[in-house]
């Protein structure tokens, strides 16, 4: 991947991002809230200023979004299309709350699975960085990226690039609502 500096940014031409990932795969570059072996850039989905304009090809971020204010959202979106290329992909990938609600009320489902249910919607709180500031559905996500210009946005049932939790399926069932927005 050839790198060039452009206004205080790095500028990456073709670069895949995983946002919040820890797996090194070919190919791709690692930002995460914390630094860890293989992880090439400390922030977070907050703060893509350090990424030129239209620098991304891909950015991947897979139940990374919920951590945002509310306040946040259509802003941090706004960043993500400013650093996609034209035409690059935006994989997101969120707890569907839609889902988790259904588990969570379902009179049948032991307390564990609604505990498990209700620590999905607002974050497992292990650490500091572990808690959900927003909840998604279908509808909700689509919206806040139109709001920020994304016109074409495809659900998938995976994004299936990295092991992790957009192909969670606790009890059968798939907790991840999977979505591709393109630039």
């Amino acid at each position: 991947m050839d790198n060039t500096r452009r206004g205080g940014s790095v500028r990456y031409l073709h670069m895949h991002l995983h946002v919040g990932g820890k797996e090194r795969k070919d190919g791709w570059k690692i930002l995460n809230v914390q630094a860890g072996p293989g992880v090439d850039f400390v922030g977070d989905i907050r703060d893509l200023s350090k990424f030129g304009d239209e620098s991304i090809e891909i950015l991947y971020a897979s139940h990374v979004l919920e951590h945002v204010a509310q306040a946040e959202v259509v802003p941090v979106l706004n960043g993500v299309f400013r650093a996609l290329k034209r035409g690059g992909r935006f994989l997101v990938s969120v707890p569907d709350l839609d889902v988790l609600c259904q588990l969570y009320i379902n009179p049948s489902a032991p307390p564990q699975v609604k505990w498990h249910a209700m620590r999905m919607m607002f974050g497992g709180q292990e650490d500091a960085h572990d808690f959900h500031f927003v909840g998604f559905n279908e509808h909700f996500l689509r919206s806040f990226l139109a709001q920020a210009g994304f016109a074409h946005v495809q659900r998938v049932e995976s994004l299936g690039i990295f092991q992790d939790t957009s192909d969670f399926r606790p009890y059968g069932i798939a907790i991840s609502l999977n979505l591709i927005a393109t630039k």
